[in-house]
């Protein structure tokens, strides 16, 4: 007979089936550049919680990559997302001002011991109280950065998305390929066309933007096992360079591409 207990009793069971928690993978993380932006609501070198991006582009300016980017994540999918916004280089000609641009994106730690650029992705956990998993710096992803965000991937469990930085032929984009050996990088060539509303014409559009907000869609609605592989892209109305594809035939541009292990682009049923 059970000893007598006037109140509430717990009685926990530890053979038996338990349930299995998983890990959030819907979680973009991206550095960009908007020296427009609002300084309050996107501070340098913070990372910050985006829970709807479409309303976050009213804050996000109009130069540099972040409202592109944002717009690029929202024409696919609502996920939450972490932003870095670094701040513009500054020099006498553009070649100076990119160099210190990917200086500020790839980061450092202060004299505060606070992370700057990519490296302040490792710390956004502690900040906005989640892990980002699906990485990228659409539009400024130059080589030397794309090393340092492979080292923020692997740090973080995540995945990046790299263009093929400089690339205009399908030779220059397989070599290309060659310079990085992570497994948790891809490398997508070349870039999609989309209109833009800020000068009205239609220009070229980050492909790693749309991976990010897409990669995102498929964890959410599938599962992080489905690929990126022919899922259709949202708000794009062009490719930047001809790639041929047939169903039926071997050897066609996007085969020596896939064979390098550059992802690319397709138009059939939309652009995929």
């Amino acid at each position: 007979m059970s000893d007598y207990h006037h109140g509430v009793q717990v009685l926990e069971i530890n053979d038996g089936t338990r349930v299995i928690s998983t890990v959030s993978t819907a979680i973009v993380g991206m550095v960009c550049t908007a020296s427009d932006a609002d300084a309050e609501t996107f501070p340098v070198n913070k990372p910050v919680l985006i829970t709807n991006v479409q309303s976050a582009i009213a804050k996000a300016g109009k130069k540099g990559t972040l409202a592109a980017s944002l717009q690029a994540i929202a024409d696919q999918s609502k996920p939450v997302t972490v932003v870095v916004r670094v701040e513009d280089g500054t020099g006498d000609d553009e070649e100076t001002k990119l160099a210190q641009t990917v200086s500020n994106i790839i980061g450092t730690t202060d004299e505060n011991g606070q992370y700057t650029g990519l490296k302040a992705l490792m710390g956004a956990e502690s900040v906005t109280g989640v892990k980002p998993r699906i990485l990228g710096v659409p539009g400024l992803d130059t080589k030397e950065v794309a090393v340092a965000l492979a080292s923020v991937c692997q740090e973080l469990n995540a995945f990046g998305y790299i263009s093929a930085w400089g690339c205009k032929t399908i030779s220059e984009a397989k070599a290309y390929r060659q310079n990085f050996s992570q497994r948790e990088l891809m490398v997508i060539w070349p870039d999609f066309l989309a209109w833009d509303t800020v000068t009205s014409t239609t220009a070229t559009a980050y492909a790693t933007a749309r991976a990010l907000g897409l990669r995102a869609k498929i964890d959410q609605e599938q599962g992080w096992h489905k690929t990126l592989s022919n899922v259709g892209v949202n708000g794009v109305t062009g490719i930047s360079a001809s790639v041929f594809w047939d169903l039926q035939k071997s050897g066609t541009d996007a085969d020596l591409l896939n064979e390098a292990g550059v992802t690319t682009l397709v138009r059939r049923d939309g652009f995929r």
